[in-house]
């Protein structure tokens, strides 16, 4: 257990920024959600627009350090190339 000042501080503040960080997460995840939802339903016009949505958003994760930028890479470009294929 903590015993210091510092470190009780340290718990407290990691406490708040998981559940910041967990919100961060579960909100790029729902708009990744609507651009495979709108996939699969094939509607082209409705993947598009989703997808324009989400970028910024993953894009955001990166900056606020919640994802790794590869990990964002790789879906964007996984997401891009389905949508294509409309």
């Amino acid at each position: 257990m903590a015993n210091t000042p510092q470190a009780k501080k340290r718990i407290r503040r990691n406490a708040s920024r998981a559940e910041i960080n967990g919100a961060r997460i579960s909100r790029i995840r729902s708009f990744v959600r609507k651009v495979e939802a709108a996939i699969e339903g094939g509607d082209r016009k409705a993947a598009e627009e989703a997808l324009r949505a989400a970028q910024p958003e993953l894009a955001r994760g990166i900056a606020r350090g919640v994802m790794h930028k590869n990990t964002v890479a790789r879906k964007m470009s996984r997401l891009t190339r389905r949508v294509a294929s409309l």
